[in-house]
């Protein structure tokens, strides 16, 4: 190691990251198991962009962490963590169609009243960012943030080693969007803008990305969809919100980060406050979201604390080069 050696975080961090793994091969495992059984198939051709992109994230940090000469634990928790978490989304994204599959009975109607119960008016809402050009703006620009953490959370963490927090946010963005997709084989929904009969004019808003859940899910539920193109994929899913979840997890991996703190609250409450227009949420499906995310963040550290415990083996875990944190 070049610099760090020593560093507190590396062994615990290093442990966790290599656990991470196994999450990882049991999500490969159960998506090929469930591609089977539901008779979906791949085309192939569209494999090669994540391929790529996922193997030299991957390839790199494996490189940095067992043969380069200048090994350097920022590129390996960086590049690695990356990989593993643009990996989650590959395999779980198709998930979403799956889990569609089922063709369980739609819940949209009994989200709705879940709403009402709550005094929530979803169109008094949407008429009200809609009424206020600037914030239809800021609401457009926020909910299409949800990609660009990805890259920018590693980065963050790993350059001012917080390489534990790092792998522990990857943990719990895999259970989250586990969970998630579980939870929504059960309440199905086509989303606010279909039950509502509603749709905003074209040449001021279109929701971009509900529309493509509102041609995927059809499609998905009656059968006619069964080839997996990565290149056409989105997420279908209504209930619990994703969108709601990432924002959770992102502010809470951010957190830490003294001086990004403040830029991390106001991009993901908006975010957050942006979910029920750009995906067509309703706002129990937010708060579902939040719940998810939440519970994902403590069992991720209980999970972490558990598997990163002292152990005699950590010499056989981590890579040649690497320093254990002094006592």
């Amino acid at each position: 190691m070049t610099h760090d050696v020593g560093h507190p975080e590396q062994l615990p961090a290093w442990r966790l990251f290599c656990w991470n793994w196994l999450v990882l091969g049991l999500m490969a495992a159960t998506l090929f198991l469930a591609m089977a059984l539901g008779g979906f198939s791949l085309v192939s051709a569209s494999l090669v962009k994540p391929v790529l992109v996922v193997g030299a994230y991957l390839g790199y940090a494996h490189y940095k962490s067992y043969w380069a000469h200048k090994r350097d634990s920022r590129v390996v928790f960086i590049l690695g963590s990356t990989g593993q978490v643009l990996l989650v989304s590959v395999l779980m994204t198709p998930m979403t169609y799956i889990a569609a599959a089922t063709n369980l009975p739609m819940q949209d109607f009994t989200l709705n009243a879940i709403d009402h119960s709550l005094g929530l008016d979803w169109m008094g809402y949407f008429d009200f960012v809609y009424s206020h050009h600037a914030l239809l703006v800021a609401s457009v620009f926020a909910y299409s943030m949800i990609g660009w953490p990805i890259f920018g959370i590693p980065v963050v963490l790993g350059w001012t080693g917080r390489y534990r927090r790092l792998q522990q946010f990857t943990l719990a963005f895999a259970i989250a969007l586990v969970v998630t997709i579980i939870v929504s084989i059960f309440t199905p929904a086509m989303g606010t803008y279909d039950f509502l009969k509603f749709m905003p004019d074209p040449n001021v808003y279109i929701p971009g990305a509900y529309l493509e859940q509102l041609r995927d899910l059809p499609l998905v539920r009656d059968g006619a969809l069964r080839h997996i193109d990565f290149a056409e994929l989105a997420g279908i899913v209504t209930f619990p919100s994703f969108h709601a979840a990432a924002a959770v997890l992102y502010l809470w991996a951010f957190w830490p980060v003294r001086w990004f703190g403040p830029i991390a609250i106001v991009a993901n409450c908006a975010m957050l406050l942006a979910t029920p227009i750009g995906g067509g949420h309703y706002f129990v499906d937010v708060f579902a979201g939040i719940a998810i995310a939440a519970s994902s963040i403590m069992a991720a550290k209980w999970i972490g604390q558990w598997l990163i415990q002292p152990s005699r083996a950590d010499a056989d875990v981590y890579p040649s080069g690497y320093a254990a944190p002094a006592e």
